[in-house]
This record gives C-alpha cells, structure tokens and sequence, in this order.
C-alpha cells in the first residue's frame, strides 16, 4: 500500500513542480497567438475547452498501453516502479510537452515537419516513412485487438467486426475533429481513468481492511523476477515493455493534434505534461494490481507462461472484484479504449500525408484522396499475423521517442537553453533501443548477441550520438560566428 501511494504522489509531485519548471523553462508565453486561433479551418484547426483537450489527448497516448504494457512489465517485478515514475517526470512527460509546444509554436506542425526543421531534411524525408508505418501498424493491431475480442463476447465473425470498425476508423478521420473526437472521445477518456481509480480503490479499501494483501518494495527485490530472465534481461527489455506509462514516441505523433486546437500556451502544460502524467498513474495502478492479484510476481509469471494474455489478466480482474460491473468496465478499457486510439492513428497519419504534399484538408474530397489509399495499405496489413505487427512496435515506438528527444534538445540548444535536459534522456533512450536491437531474441526483432558485447555497442552508439550532437552545435555556432 505504501509503495502504491508513494509511486502516485510522486508523480503528482512530479506534474506540480518539475512539469512547471519544465514549462518555465520552455518559455509558454500566452501573449502568443496559438494556431487554432490564427489558423481556424473548421476541421483540424478549432478551438478546444482545456478539460477537452486534456481527456483526448490522455485517451489517444493511452489505449492499451498503460495497462497491457504495465502488466507485462510487472513481470520483471517491482523495478518497473522505478522505470515509470522516474522514466515518466523526467523523460516521457518532457518528451510530451516538448512534442506538443513544438507544434504549437510552428503552426501545428507534424512530428517528421518538426524534426526536419531542426535535425534537417534528410531526417524529415526518413522520419515521414518510418512515422506513417508506426502510425498504421498502431492503427492495424488495434484493428485486430478489438475485432478479436469483439468476437469472443458476441460470436459474430471475426471480419465482419473488422470492416465495422474499419468503417468507423474511415468516418472518424473524415470528420472534422470537434465532432466524434471532441464530443465523445472525453467521456471514453474519463472512463479509462474512473477504470483505474476503481483498481486502485479497492486494492487499497480491502488492504486497509485485511482482505487483500499488497506487496511492499523491499531491498531484495532490486533485481529481474521474470520467469525467464535469460531472455527477457531487465536491461533494456522492460524499458521497451513499458513505454506507455514512461515514455512513447508515439505520443509524438498524438500532440500535433491538440496543439492545433489550443487557445493558450499555457494550456501545454495540463494537456501534453499532464496527460503524460496520468498514464503513469495508470500505469502504476495496473502493474501493482497484476503483481498482487495473483499473490505475488511469481504467480503473475506463472499465469503468464500458462497461456493468458494482459486481456485476459484485465478481464479477470475486473470481473472478480466488480461482478457485473467489471464486465462493463473490461469492454471500456480493452475495447473502447484502444479502438479510440487506432482512429486518430489513422488520422495522424492523413495529417503526416497531407503536410507532406501540402494538400489542404477543409474539403472532404481531399481528406478522401488522403485516407482511402492509407485505409487500403492498413486493411492489407491486418491479414498478416498480429503478433508479426505487434513485436515490432515496442522498438519502433521507442526509437521515434529517441529522433523527438533530440529534436527537442536541438531546439534548446539553437535557442541558447541548455540542452541537457533532452540531450541526457535521448542518449539515455539511443543506448536502451540500440542494446535491444542488440540482445532481444530473434522473434523480438533483435540480433541475439553476446549480452556483454551488446551492452559494450549500444552505450557506445549512444556516446556516438551524443559526441556528434555536440559536435554539431558546435559548428553551427562556429559557422554563425564566422558569417
């Protein structure tokens, strides 16, 4: 119980006085004149309440991730408690807020517009490949997650429940964003953040009453508890398996949306910080529950290596301890939550296309000549094997978290700031990717080398990075001076 509360204060703590810092230091100036004011076009342009903007941009970073995410990092035991907390205040929320501002100080702007302005337009034209793909296989797994378990509930075939939410996907791309996205796209957001504070009540109201037991953090527990350590290292694997709840490059891709929709700079903090914020929350609250509900991290390990999956894990869970309710509550947080974030996926990616090729998106003619293309490349990909797409999404997910992280710190760096407050967590994160591409098994997308040796190339790699992120400024400075 301690343990619990201690992670969630410290994040609150965290949003109170490091994400206010980090806003100082950013500079938020509501004397600006936001995009969404500026820019109104009625579709992806429109000016948004702040408790709006908030919700949606929690339910579109979220989905699945701070919760299936968080369940399998709990099975490397209580480390993942330090990896989201500390990863989450000082990476993943600055990463948020940086990717947020960013397009808000330059009109809105996409993730791959961003990093070509700073990082340049080799970078621009390679990052607006690599995005799209992450965009559409986001969009594709969670296609498939909620077809499939559609399925179970109702019994109706599995392809039927696959063109529906196609359909849906298709109609909430199209329409302008204050519309399905502003309406409704909050109260889903409330629902998965009430789904959490259900979890975490009754842990701690049946704790307090000696009916269920919560682990304590101790000392002997610093270390990998996976059932299968040996191909499952704690360094750098669990930092891939949590990234929703610590830091996600495909938030990234998310923040450009809100950013188009803001009336203040202010607001960046709340939306972008906060929301950031509160996935860790969730994150937190899910993991705890995973390693408590079956006694231990061992009887989580041992479930896990049974056969069942993280849906299965929320399900039970849910129905357990809330009866009825808990079905209610599973149909919200494992299947209403993810379609929600596969949709703006879909939509991100039009917006990636269209800034790319400069076509403008107020009529809906030209969102179609966008999207039906980018809807028939998803629909081909949804025949592959899901596991195929969704193994790889961990290290993409996290290497576009890597290319934000220095785009931001070259930002502060041609701003005069100091840099270090990116440039260590993106070297930090340049190390983490590098060594699982290294070490990670075969079948999870890495090369399978000596583990020593692996660690010895990804902190060099890293140090590479970071020698010619250095060396670069350098020279820019160099070169002003001389002109």
């Amino acid at each position: 119980m301690i343990t619990l509360l201690s992670a969630i204060l410290a994040l609150v703590l965290g949003f109170i006085f490091y994400g206010k810092f980090i806003e100082r230091f950013f500079g938020a100036d509501d004397s600006i004149e936001t995009p969404a004011l500026r820019m109104e076009d009625g579709v992806d342009y429109i000016p948004m309440k702040p408790w709006r903007m908030y919700t949606i941009q929690f339910l579109n970073i979220a989905g699945l991730g701070p919760i299936f995410g968080a369940i399998l990092g709990a099975m490397y035991g209580p480390m993942a408690y330090f990896w989201i907390v500390l990863g989450n205040i000082f990476m993943g929320a600055t990463h948020d807020y940086f990717s947020g501002m960013l397009s808000l100080r330059n009109n809105g702007a996409s993730l791959p517009e961003l990093v070509g302005k700073y990082l340049g337009n080799g970078f621009r034209q390679s990052l607006r490949v690599f995005t799209l793909l992450l965009l559409i296989m986001v969009g594709v797994a969670f296609v498939n997650g909620p077809a499939d378990l559609l399925t179970s509930y109702t019994g109706i075939d599995f392809k039927i429940w696959l063109y529906i939410i196609f359909t849906y996907y298709l109609v909430a791309t199209l329409l302008p964003i204050n519309q399905i996205i502003g309406k409704i796209y909050p109260f889903f957001g409330a629902a998965l953040i009430i789904m959490a504070l259900a979890i975490a009540g009754y842990m701690l109201i049946h704790g307090l009453g000696g009916n269920f037991h919560l682990n304590e953090l101790s000392f002997n527990e610093f270390k990998n508890l996976h059932h299968n350590p040996e191909r499952n290292l704690l360094y750098p694997m669990m930092f891939i398996v949590i990234s929703c709840g610590a830091i996600s490059g495909f938030h990234s891709t998310q923040s450009p949306m809100m950013a188009r929709c803001m009336t203040k700079e202010s607001q960046g903090r709340y939306v972008f910080y906060g929301a950031m914020i509160t996935e860790g929350i969730v994150a937190i609250i899910w993991a705890t529950a995973a390693m408590n509900y079956f006694n231990d991290v061992d009887g989580l390990n041992e479930t896990i290596a049974a056969g069942k999956n993280p849906a299965w894990i929320v399900k039970d869970i849910c129905q357990t301890w809330f009866g009825k309710l808990g079905a209610a509550i599973t149909i919200i947080g494992v299947i209403a939550a993810p379609i929600t974030t596969g949709d703006t996926a879909f939509r991100r990616a039009r917006l990636i296309i269209a800034d790319a090729l400069k076509i403008k998106q107020a009529s809906i003619q030209k969102r179609l000549w966008v999207s039906i293309p980018l809807f028939a490349v998803g629909f081909v990909l949804t025949q592959i094997e899901f596991s195929t797409i969704w193994k790889f999404l961990g290290l993409f997910n996290q290497f576009l978290s890597v290319i934000m992280l220095w785009t931001g710190a070259m930002y502060l760096a041609k701003e005069g700031k100091k840099h270090w407050f990116l440039s260590s967590p993106a070297a930090f994160m340049t190390a983490i990717c590098f060594t699982y591409l290294l070490l990670a098994p075969n079948k999870n997308g890495g090369l399978a080398i000596d583990a020593t040796l692996g660690y010895i190339i990804g902190a060099a790699i890293a140090l590479g990075a970071l020698g010619l992120f250095l060396y670069s400024i350098t020279k820019e400075k160099q070169d002003k001076k001389d002109s």
